[in-house]
């Protein structure tokens, strides 16, 4: 049985798993909004996506707790994605907050 310090770096690895996960599908769809991409190639991106974040999340689960799928190793993933939502949404608020001041400053007249 492994001891409470262990079963913390568990749920701060599954946390890191679940941020990196998200943060990989950000990238993804970020780079679909900079070049226009065909309905089948979005499925066959979304498809090599979901193939590789699962192998992933496989050898995270194998490594980190002998392939036990245990629930706050489930609820650490989830806990991370929403963290990378949600710190994307700052850094997409305090971008647009500088970018529309420095906008502003290079359009006012002397």
């Amino acid at each position: 049985m492994p001891e409470i310090r262990e079963e913390i770096m568990i749920f701060f690895t599954a946390v890191l798993t679940g941020a990196v996960l998200r943060t990989a599908y950000r990238c993804i769809s970020c780079l679909r909004e900079w070049i226009r991409h065909e309905p089948v190639a979005i499925e066959v991106e979304d498809l090599f996506y979901w193939i590789a974040a699962s192998i992933y999340f496989f050898v995270q689960i194998y490594h980190t707790s002998d392939g036990v799928i245990r629930w706050y190793f489930i609820l650490g993933v989830v806990l991370g994605a929403i963290f990378a939502s949600v710190f994307f949404g700052w850094m997409k608020k305090l971008y647009k907050k500088i970018y529309t001041r420095s906008h502003k400053d290079f359009t006012k007249n002397p």
